[in-house]
C-alpha cells in the first residue's frame, strides 16, 4: 500500500528510536492513510487520503 495522500501528498516521515540509555536507531513515521471513495473533477474515484484532509473537508465523500 502506498502510503501517500494522494490530496495533499503527505507520506512516510523519518526519526529516530531513542532509548533509555540514548541510543539512536531509525525509524519510520506512516502517514495514516486511509481508503476512500470520493468525487474529484466530476469523477469518482478511490484513493488514499489522509485523515487530516477528510477532516478539514478537502474531499467530498460518495
Amino acid at each position: 500500500m502506498s502510503r501517500v495522500c494522494s490530496i495533499c501528498g503527505k507520506g512516510r516521515t523519518s526519526g529516530n528510536n531513542v532509548s533509555h540509555s540514548n541510543r539512536k536507531t531509525k525509524r519510520a513515521f506512516n502517514a495514516n492513510v486511509q481508503k476512500v471513495t470520493y468525487k474529484a473533477e466530476g469523477k469518482v474515484t478511490t484513493d488514499y487520503v489522509c485523515t487530516r484532509c477528510l477532516k478539514s473537508d478537502k474531499i467530498e465523500r460518495v
